[in-house]
């Protein structure tokens, strides 16, 4: 009979492969080297995890920001624009700056590796659509077009922080975030 997973040690374990990830990239994430860096062992990595793509799945699920926390809420449009500018936050000054360019990352490489990255990488996208389009349902809208409200607000958002990652220009994509929340939220009415 095999012991109890310690759940605090997994917690902390996936607590500093997360920070790795987040100043290596996901790309070149091989077990032997990340279990090296984070003082641990590849065995302990696959007790805890089973495998290296639950352990990504796991480590992006750990560090995105709760979109059902910021959304379910959202009654009216003062609360979708609220509740929008609070993603936007967390992606940008949050606690979620860092993990974001995780997502960034995994996303580029779903492009050119569906097969490795395409079903991690669609559960993430859809994660955040989920909440937001419920939000737009909750306010009128048919589903479809609920979904894809919550697409271009969560993919525009999404760009934005890439190119801020890219430019540095805090200054500038904050206003292009402010009007795309505006519009999102003028959408909503």
């Amino acid at each position: 009979m095999s012991r109890p997973v310690n759940a605090e040690k997994r917690a902390e374990l996936l607590k500093q492969v997360v920070h790795h990830l987040q100043h290596h990239g996901v790309a070149q994430m091989s077990l032997s080297p990340l279990a090296q860096s984070i003082g641990t062992t590849k065995r302990m990595l696959l007790y805890y995890f089973g495998s290296r793509e639950n352990l990504l799945a796991q480590a992006l699920a750990a560090s995105r920001p709760d979109a059902h926390a910021m959304f379910d809420g959202v009654r009216d449009s003062e609360g979708l624009r609220r509740a929008a500018h609070t993603l936007w936050d967390a992606m940008t000054v949050g606690e979620q700056s860092g993990p974001v360019r995780m997502l960034l990352q995994l996303l580029s490489l779903a492009a050119t590796d569906p097969q490795q990255y395409g079903a991690v990488a669609a559960e993430t996208v859809e994660v955040m659509i989920g909440p937001i389009a419920a939000a737009y349902v909750r306010l009128g809208h048919p589903p479809q077009e609920a979904r894809t409200a919550a697409t271009l607000l969560v993919s525009g958002l999404r760009g934005l922080c890439q190119d801020r990652l890219v430019t540095h220009d805090a200054t500038r994509t904050d206003a292009a975030a402010r009007r795309l929340i505006k519009d999102a939220v003028a959408a909503a009415d």
